[in-house]
């Protein structure tokens, strides 16, 4: 009797945390963003327009933007290679109502340009556009099938291989 009702209670718990840690994506129409980059090896620091990005996502419960790193990857990505600064340190602002950036965007230039002791430059929207990211469970639905159906087959594959080895008559 104890064991079932601790099989009952560990059921209930996996079911509840599965529910809990699977969270469900939702388009959004119209996200503003902008990005800073900055190093700790110098006083240059980029800082890029407010942005208009269409068809962003975010987690339908916490409203959080999904996948905010590769935003900021995409403005490091595009540093180290047009203009040749490697090794920034990228943040990605976001907002999905423009007075809110609008704070977000006169707070964060404000701390760089009040004192004078940082050299900041300014990429507009012609320079640096974000692209919209989709989450990996969207973007990569057919592919892990396939990988999923792959390593079935690669799987099955083996086992016949290791019947085969045990059928055949060991050479002397």
């Amino acid at each position: 009797m104890d064991i079932k009702k601790h099989l009952l209670v560990l059921i209930v718990a996996m079911s509840f945390m599965t529910g809990v840690t699977a969270q469900k994506y939702k388009p959004v129409d119209k996200l503003y963003a902008f990005g800073v980059a900055a190093s700790f090896n110098d006083s240059v620091v980029y800082i890029t327009d407010i942005q208009e990005v269409d068809s962003a996502w975010m987690y339908s419960k916490s409203e959080f933007l999904v996948s905010r790193n590769n935003y900021s990857n995409q403005l490091r990505d595009y540093l180290a290679n047009n203009k040749h600064e490697e090794n920034r340190t990228c943040i990605t602002c976001y907002a999905y109502d423009r007075k809110k950036i609008e704070k977000k965007y006169i707070k964060m230039k404000g701390n760089y340009t009040k004192k004078g002791d940082f050299d900041v430059r300014y990429l507009t929207s012609d320079d640096f556009r974000f692209q919209p990211v989709a989450p990996y469970d969207i973007n990569e639905a057919d592919d892990t099938d396939d990988s999923k159906a792959t390593r079935k087959a690669a799987k099955k594959a083996a086992k016949q291989k290791v019947k085969q080895k045990k059928a055949s008559p060991k050479a002397q």
